[in-house]
C-alpha cells in the first residue's frame, strides 16, 4: 500500500484527524509528556516503538507533540508519515553538545544550517544542496529566544549518526576522518553537534513543509578540553518554552496571512 494513501500510518501509528498542522518533534518519547503539558487540553493519542504521540492546542490551533527517536532514519519516517496526514509545520525540540567555546551547557542553538555528515539526507538530496530550516520557523525561534530572555545562540549544527564517534573517535578504525573533519567544524565555527536536523531539513525540503530546529545544550567537550567552566545540564525547559512559543508566533502569523 501506497504510504501517502494508508489509513493510519504504518510507524507512528496515527490518522488523519488525530494530529495538528503544526508538531514539536523531541527526539525522547519520555520528554513528550511534558512537552504536552504546555498546550491545552493535550490527549495521549497513541505510542508505538520509539514513536509517542500528544494532540492539544495552542490559541485554539491543534498542536501535536511526537517523539523521533534518535538519529536520521527514524526522524525523517515520523516527518514523512505526520505529512501524509496533514502536518506542514514542525519544530525539533531537542538536546546537543557544544562545540563552539562560547556555547555553554544549559544555553539554547537554533540552527541555521546543518553540516551533512549523516546518511539520511543523501537519500533526499545530492551532498552540494545545503540543508537549512525554513526561514519563517527559524526567525520565530530567534525571536522567541529573545523575548524569553534566554542566553541563546543561532548557527550551523553539525549532524552525524554515531554518537560514539563523536565522543570516542580516537578509538574507531577512522579516527583519522572523524578528527580531521571535527577539526574542520570547529574552525569553521560550527555551534554543536547533534543526530536529526539535516535528515528533518531534507524531508522538509523535499515534502515542501516547514521545519526548524532548537536545542538545548548539555555540555560542551571543547569547554572541557579548554579547562573552561563547564557542568552538564539535562534540564530542557528552556528549549521546549522556546518551541512553544514559536509555534504561537507562527500560527499568529499565518491567520493573519489569511485575513
Amino acid at each position: 500500500m501506497n504510504e501517502q494513501t494508508r489509513e493510519r500510518q504504518f510507524h507512528i501509528q496515527c490518522a488523519q484527524g488525530e494530529v495538528g498542522r503544526y508538531c514539536i518533534l523531541p527526539g525522547d518519547p519520555g520528554r513528550c509528556e511534558a512537552i504536552a503539558r504546555h498546550l491545552e487540553s493535550p490527549v495521549h493519542v497513541g505510542s508505538n516503538r520509539e514513536y509517542v504521540t500528544y494532540t492539544g492546542a495552542l490559541l485554539g490551533e491543534r498542536v501535536s507533540v511526537v517523539s523521533t527517536g534518535i538519529g536520521g532514519p527514524s526522524a525523517a519516517i515520523a516527518m514523512e508519515e505526520l505529512v501524509n496526514i496533514g502536518s506542514h509545520t514542525f519544530i525539533r525540540v531537542g538536546t546537543c553538545g557544544g562545540i563552539e567555546l562560547s556555547v555553554r551547557s544549559g544555553d539554547v542553538v537554533v540552527a541555521t544550517g546543518a553540516v551533512r555528515m549523516e546518511g539520511t539526507s543523501r537519500e533526499y538530496a545530492p551532498i552540494e544542496w545545503p540543508a537549512v530550516p525554513d526561514f519563517a520557523v527559524t526567525s520565530a525561534l530567534v525571536e522567541a529566544c529573545k523575548s524569553l530572555g534566554f542566553s541563546w545562540h543561532a548557527g550551523v549544527v553539525q549532524c552525524k549518526d554515531s554518537f560514539y564517534g563523536q565522543h570516542s573517535p580516537a578509538r574507531m578504525p577512522v579516527s583519522y576522518a572523524l578528527e580531521q573533519k571535527w577539526e574542520a567544524w570547529k574552525r569553521l565555527g560550527v555551534l554543536a553537534s547533534e543526530m536529526e536536523s539535516a535528515a528533518l531539513f531534507a524531508v522538509a525540503a523535499a515534502r515542501r513543509v516547514r521545519v526548524g530546529s532548537v536545542f538545548h545544550v548539555i555540555w560542551n567537550q571543547e569547554r572541557e578540553k579548554a579547562g573552561l567552566d563547564q557542568e552538564e545540564r539535562h534540564n530542557t525547559e528552556a528549549a521546549i518554552s522556546a518551541g512553544v512559543a514559536a509555534l504561537r508566533l507562527l500560527i499568529e502569523q499565518d491567520r493573519a496571512k489569511t485575513t
